[in-house]
């Protein structure tokens, strides 16, 4: 029953994340900027993990839950549930987002329906090796401020914040790379009903956030974590 609460709570916050962040960057990107669509993913994370985050743990990443079993702060035995969990909302939202967005005006013409991509993709122009690069850091120092902001001895009760923060932060650097992805379940979300280019290109933020996840959650619990020492 505690694991089937867990997966609700992932598929739900997933889903209000792609909703509400990509929501933001296909229907108000033009109005709210980048800023605006940064704040709106940061807002999602944040209010989701105050409302579930008890629950679950508020992962609504697969990539989020892999560093955390790196860091040891997470059972390996529960990541297969909560990936399918994060998948399966991401997919959810981005349906929706597809059903109401292609009832409007611009029809079946998605223009790029806020997927990531890389090379000619990219909103900057990047190529790969950068979009990596980037994907990988950013997605680490999330995974940073994750890991301390929920670890006994930070504040209690303010992890959310920081998170939600976090996420707009990275998402106002990142959004001109790749549009941003650090989570391969909103990429994969959108990437679906995109086809094309995006489902080609979408390998790159599985690789590149879960690189940036196990090797921030490694070095957390080497030099960060709570030592006996300190017990």
């Amino acid at each position: 029953m505690k694991l089937c609460k867990a997966f609700c709570a992932e598929f739900f916050g997933t889903f209000w994340l792609v909703f509400g962040g990509c929501g933001a960057a296909v229907f108000a990107a033009d109005h709210i900027g980048y800023a605006g669509v940064a704040l709106a993913f940061g807002l999602t994370v944040m209010t989701m993990a105050y409302a579930v985050g008890h629950i679950s743990g508020g992962h609504f990443n697969p990539a989020v839950s892999i560093g955390l079993a790196a860091a040891g702060r997470f059972c390996p035995c529960r990541l297969i549930p909560y990936f399918i969990a994060q998948f399966l909302g991401g997919i959810a939202a981005a349906a929706v987002l597809y059903v109401i967005y292609t009832a409007g005006p611009n029809g079946t013409d998605l223009a790029g329906f806020a997927s990531n991509g890389f090379g000619e993709h990219s909103p900057g122009g990047f190529p790969l090796c950068a979009c990596y690069i980037g994907e990988a850091v950013l997605t680490f120092f999330f995974l940073i401020v994750i890991l301390g902001s929920t670890d006994e001895r930070a504040p209690q009760g303010f992890a959310p914040i920081a998170i939600g923060l976090c996420l707009t932060l990275i998402i106002l650097i990142g959004i001109p790379l790749t549009n941003l992805s650090v989570n391969p379940a909103r990429s994969l979300a959108t990437a679906v009903f995109e086809k094309g280019w995006a489902l080609e290109q979408v390998w790159l933020f599985f690789a590149a956030p879960i690189t940036g996840a196990v090797v921030a959650g490694l070095v957390y619990r080497a030099l960060l974590a709570k030592g006996k020492s300190e017990e």
